[in-house]
C-alpha cells in the first residue's frame, strides 16, 4: 500500500523544487491510466474525486477504488477530495478512506470561509489525514468570473485554519481548454512572502506549459491540479476507439483503448511539473 496523505506528497515537492500533479478522476478507466503513468514515470500522484465524478459515483465506491490503485503500484498515492463544500461531505470521504480533504469555501465571506476550513483542517488532523483550502475564487472559463487572492488575507487565512496546502486565485480558471492563460506572477510573489504554506494552482490545463514548470521550479506551488487537458485526450481517445469498428458495442473492449492515449497524456503532465523519478 502507498497511500499518503496531501502533506507528505508536497513538503518533499517544496524542497525539491517540482510540483505534484492533482489529476482529476471522472471513472476507473482515467484513474487507472493515471496511477499507471505515475508508477511508469516514478512519480508521486494525486488522485482527485470533485463534484462531477462524485455526482455519479458514491464516495465509498472513489475510496476504494482509490485505495486499490494505491495499492497496485509503489508510488506514492494520495486519495484527495476535491472541491468539498460541506463538513459532512468532508466527513464522508474520510470515513471512506481518502487521505485529503479539500474544503472549498472560497465563495464565503473571509471570516466565515476561515471557520468551516478550520474545522475541517481540524476533522482531518485528528484523523492523521491532510486538508487544503482556498482562498480568492478560481473563476471557469465561460462561466463565474474570479476573484483574485489578496495576499494580506491568504496569510490570515494559513494563519487561523491550519490548512496543508492552499488554493489561490491568480489569474487561473477552472475548465479553459488551451494553455493561453498565464499566471500572475507578481501576485503569487507577494503571497509568498506572507506565507509558508504550499500553494496550489486549480485549473492547471490552462496555464502554459513552460511556465507551469518554471513556477514548479522556483516557487511555492507544490500542486497543478489538471483535468480538462486529460479530459480532453480521454475523450479524443474514445472516439477514435468508437469509430475504429462502428459494429463494436462491447463497452470493455471499447474503453481498454483510451488507456494507452490516456496514460500518455499523464506521464507528459509529471514530466512537465518535474516530478518523474520524485517517489
Amino acid at each position: 500500500m502507498t497511500l499518503a496523505t496531501l502533506s507528505e506528497v508536497l513538503q518533499p515537492a517544496l524542497r525539491g523544487g517540482y510540483a505534484v500533479p492533482g489529476l482529476v478522476c471522472l471513472g476507473w478507466e482515467d484513474m487507472r491510466a493515471y496511477a499507471m503513468a505515475a508508477q511508469a514515470e516514478r512519480s508521486p500522484v494525486i488522485l482527485q474525486a470533485g463534484p462531477s465524478c462524485r455526482a455519479h459515483t458514491p464516495l465509498p465506491v472513489l475510496g476504494a477504488m482509490f485505495r486499490n490503485l494505491a495499492a497496485s503500484v509503489d508510488v506514492p498515492v494520495v486519495a484527495h477530495l476535491d472541491h468539498g463544500y460541506t463538513l459532512e461531505e468532508c466527513r464522508e470521504a474520510m470515513d471512506s478512506g481518502f487521505t485529503s480533504l479539500m474544503f472549498d469555501g472560497s465563495r464565503k465571506p473571509l471570516a466565515q470561509n476561515i471557520d468551516e476550513t478550520a474545522q475541517v483542517a481540524q476533522m482531518a488532523h485528528a484523523a492523521g489525514i491532510s486538508c487544503e483550502g482556498e482562498i480568492g475564487f478560481v473563476g471557469y472559463s465561460g462561466g463565474e468570473g474570479s476573484a483574485g487572492t489578496d495576499p494580506d488575507e491568504a496569510a490570515i487565512f494559513a494563519r487561523q485554519t491550519g490548512i496543508d496546502a492552499m488554493a489561490i486565485s491568480v489569474g487561473n480558471v477552472h475548465l479553459q481548454q488551451d494553455h493561453e492563460g498565464g499566471l500572475d506572477e507578481a501576485r503569487i510573489r507577494a503571497i509568498e512572502e506572507k506565507t509558508t504554506v504550499p500553494l496550489v494552482i486549480h485549473g492547471g490545463s490552462g496555464v502554459p506549459l513552460a511556465q507551469r514548470l518554471h513556477l514548479a521550479q522556483t516557487s511555492r506551488i507544490a500542486k497543478f491540479n489538471i483535468g480538462t487537458e486529460l479530459r480532453m485526450a480521454f475523450g479524443a481517445a474514445l472516439r477514435d476507439a468508437v469509430a475504429v469498428d462502428p459494429a463494436r458495442f462491447d463497452r470493455v473492449a471499447i474503453l481498454k483503448d483510451t488507456h494507452g492515449p490516456v496514460m500518455e497524456a499523464a506521464r507528459a503532465v509529471i514530466r512537465g511539473l518535474g516530478a518523474s523519478g520524485k517517489a
